[in-house]
């Protein structure tokens, strides 16, 4: 059993997470250490999955390289988990090499979901009419795709009689087809066979599970259980209850951090109650409440200073004024000269790397 104090788990969280002063090379670096990236469309400052590249190659960091990587070389490729619990279910940017550890749970999918192969079976048809469309005019976006469906979709959601949406998500999820770009927010679809490498190599299900917990516990450094399972060791730390499990490889000592300015959906603080417990770091999101019960903002971006969580920042990206918008920066803990100096240069960094010409304070 290892015994951590606290400050030793924060940084080992901190560095596992490539946010120490060390910054990693490129961005495949970044997507292969993190094991994933998450999309979301939301870009009141920027989009997620730019931002957590920005946060740590730096200005380095194009977003044309993200397109590249995945439209071009190929090197990553956007899926949705099916880690059920143990990731967010939305859509991700993986690296390509982990694809053989995914192959098995797209070939076992639904897993059990008897409502999911009951429409799918009732709709073989119109699954082999949509791969027939994409055979011989893909890549193309779902409204390009005939509605064809033998059994309508019925759900009390959104997805309600959205059948080719539903068909081209259920077949991303089998693995017969893939995301081939996107047209703005627009995903592109197209036969697996011509997004992923012909080689068709699969990890079978358990090892799979297995190295995926392992590389899991590996990006955040340490975790608890149920976030990885078996992997690593076992581990105390001080003032928490409870085991947690910690990479074998990390190491607290050296360590040198810096200033960063986070997605919302950062994995650093993603999992609120580790975030909480590790670095006493409160925070959810709040872009789905009502204006008058945010706290900290629509789209606040946490603030890591060294090894500890310091605030939010309440800022949006206005495009026509040219300006990075400073709404509030909300302190948890009193900020030194030198925290408020290194927030202000993080601040101008981020509004230089967006390319807008100034940071401006309400």
């Amino acid at each position: 059993m290892r015994r951590l104090s606290l400050e030793e788990a924060r940084r080992i969280a901190v560095r596992a997470q490539l946010l120490d002063a060390e910054r990693p090379r490129d961005l495949l670096a970044v997507v292969e250490r993190l094991t994933f990236v998450q999309l979301d469309p939301t870009d009141a400052v920027a989009s997620t999955a730019d931002l957590v590249a920005w946060s740590r190659l730096g200005p380095t960091y194009d977003p044309s390289d993200l397109r590249r990587a995945l439209e071009e070389d190929r090197t990553l490729f956007e899926h949705v988990s099916q880690a059920f619990r143990k990731e967010p279910t939305v859509a991700m940017v993986r690296p390509m090499a982990d694809l053989p550890l995914h192959r098995a749970a797209m070939a076992a999918w639904p897993g059990g979901i008897t409502s999911y192969a009951d429409w799918m079976k009732a709709n073989d048809g119109f699954r082999r009419r949509v791969l027939d469309v994409l055979r011989s005019s893909g890549p193309l976006p779902s409204r390009d795709i005939p509605d064809t469906a033998e059994l309508p979709w019925a759900s009390t959601g959104w997805t309600n009689d959205r059948n080719v949406t539903q068909m081209l998500e259920f077949l991303a999820k089998r693995g017969e087809i893939a995301v081939a770009g996107r047209r703005g927010r627009t995903r592109l679809w197209d036969l697996a066979e011509r997004i992923y490498p012909s080689d068709g190599a699969v990890v079978p299900a358990e090892e799979a599970a297995e190295r995926l917990d392992e590389r899991r516990l590996r990006a955040l450094g340490i975790a608890r259980p149920r976030a990885v399972g078996d992997a690593g060791e076992a581990a105390e730390v001080e003032g928490t209850d409870g085991v947690w499990r910690v990479d074998p490889r990390a190491r607290a000592d050296g360590f040198e951090g810096r200033t960063a300015l986070l997605s919302p959906f950062d994995r650093l603080i993603h999992d609120r109650k580790r975030a909480l417990e590790l670095f006493g770091f409160e925070f959810t999101l709040e872009m789905y409440k009502p204006e008058a019960k945010r706290r900290w903002g629509f789209f606040a971006l946490p603030v890591l200073h060294g090894d500890r969580m310091i605030g939010k920042v309440d800022a949006t990206t206005d495009r026509k004024a040219d300006v990075l918008q400073v709404h509030a920066v909300h302190e948890d803990v009193r900020f030194t000269r030198p925290m408020t100096a290194a927030v202000k240069a993080e601040l101008k960094a981020l509004a230089a790397w967006l390319g807008v010409g100034a940071v401006r304070f309400d």
